[in-house]
């Protein structure tokens, strides 16, 4: 008798488990859900906007941003078939947190707990969320022909230290998708092309990173010695001490929230091979540095 409620307690566990396990995978059905969440927040401004229209515009860059990082989610779903549930619960609370505050309140908004990094492990180090890189392309990218989901990469143009060490190399190559795209048509001459960077490679090991553009430059190569970077360092301590050969920001060309890259002059968005991006990392990453 008492084997057998020991067998049935130790069934209700297993299946309890995986119960408890099935709830925390992130299927296509939250993603979904995380779109139609969306395109409610779109409906909760315009409402707001018919009251308090200023309100509504500094409202506006943030749900922007939201609907490019559910784009991601949803490519990267369909690519690897996995979504972290960290990355998706973000992504869910701050789509609320906005509606709540586009209703006037925090009404039916949870608040999450501040979280607790865990320890760095052994040689590890970690690059903070808002550092910027500038990396080069290896790919032509342009709206006419790119597809949504299509991968490039790209090399970074300085070494990039973290408490004395390097963590990504000069050259180190970094990974990129295309989340969304729109060519240029006689009704929409304004092309446009989201980009993100997902990845990057360092002394043979791959580490996932969530990049996001933040300004094209026109690139003619680097003079000299790049040196060291540090995390944080000034871009222009960058662009005037340790690279050279760039022309500037280039022309025709506007960055809008959540890496959206458009072209202003009613042409095909065109970023030619060499050209360079600034990328700025969106969250931290760790790794073990380059030996």
């Amino acid at each position: 008798m008492q084997r057998m409620q020991r067998a049935a307690l130790a069934a209700v566990f297993v299946i309890g488990v995986a119960a408890f396990a099935q709830a925390q995978v992130v299927t296509q059905t939250d993603i979904q859900r995380l779109q139609e969440d969306v395109t409610q927040a779109e409906t909760d401004l315009s409402q707001l906007r018919s009251r308090d229209a200023s309100r509504a515009n500094q409202f506006q860059a943030e749900l922007d941003e939201l609907r490019d990082e559910v784009t991601y989610l949803r490519v990267k779903f369909r690519k690897e078939r996995s979504v972290s549930r960290a990355e998706y619960l973000d992504v869910r609370d701050r789509i609320e947190s906005l509606r709540g505050r586009a209703a006037g309140g925090t009404v039916g908004v949870s608040t999450p707990a501040p979280a607790t990094s865990a320890p760095l492990a052994r040689g590890e180090v970690e690059i903070p969320a808002g550092t910027e890189m500038d990396v080069r392309l290896s790919n032509v990218l342009n709206s006419g022909t790119a597809q949504v989901e299509d991968r490039f990469e790209a090399t970074t143009l300085a070494d990039l230290t973290v408490n004395g060490l390097t963590a990504v190399p000069e050259g180190s190559v970094v990974r990129g998708v295309v989340s969304a795209v729109e060519p240029a048509t006689r009704t929409n001459r304004t092309a446009r092309m989201t980009v993100s960077f997902d990845q990057v490679t360092v002394g043979g090991r791959v580490y996932p990173i969530r990049g996001t553009v933040t300004q094209a430059l026109e690139g003619e190569g680097i003079r000299g010695e790049t040196g060291r970077v540090g995390a944080g360092a000034g871009v222009g301590a960058i662009l005037g001490g340790i690279l050279g050969g760039f022309k500037g920001a280039m022309a025709g060309i506007l960055i809008g929230g959540g890496g959206t890259i458009a072209a202003t002059e009613g042409q095909e968005l065109n970023l030619p091979q060499g050209s360079v991006l600034r990328m700025r990392l969106d969250s931290p990453v760790r790794m073990q540095p380059a030996r």
